[in-house]
């Protein structure tokens, strides 16, 4: 007997992008002073699919995703579900009370009363 395959798959469609991955993408317009109309123009759309998408009413394809996020100096990752929280974590503290994103900082900064010129050592 033969399945028929087709009938079985059911397919995955997105009402609307995730609400935070929305407001990431705007905020990241935003912070580098873009209108939408700029982002539309850069990616070969119009203003009104950009605003389509950050506002829910349009669920991009994968590739115009891709091309919107790399504008923006952004990527898309898969990364386990069990690191979600942790990568997530990452992000938020490498963000923080930075004056400006991507700008390198120390990974061990030290404390505002400890001083500079001492030699780091382990706590007992």
């Amino acid at each position: 007997m033969k399945r028929n395959i087709k009938k079985d798959i059911k397919a995955l469609r997105l009402e609307r992008l995730p609400d935070d991955l929305r407001r990431a993408l705007k905020e990241a317009r935003e912070k580098r002073a873009w209108t939408q109309r700029d982002l539309a123009s850069r990616l070969g759309l119009t203003q009104k699919h950009i605003s389509g998408i950050e506002s829910g009413k349009i669920v991009p394809r994968y590739d115009t995703l891709l091309e919107l996020v790399r504008a923006l100096d952004r990527d898309l990752l898969m990364v386990p579900r069990a690191l979600v929280p942790v990568v997530q974590s990452l992000v938020r503290d490498h963000l923080k009370d930075q004056p400006g994103e991507g700008e390198e900082r120390p990974l061990y900064a030290a404390e505002d009363n400890e001083d500079t010129a001492q030699e780091p050592r382990d706590e007992v």
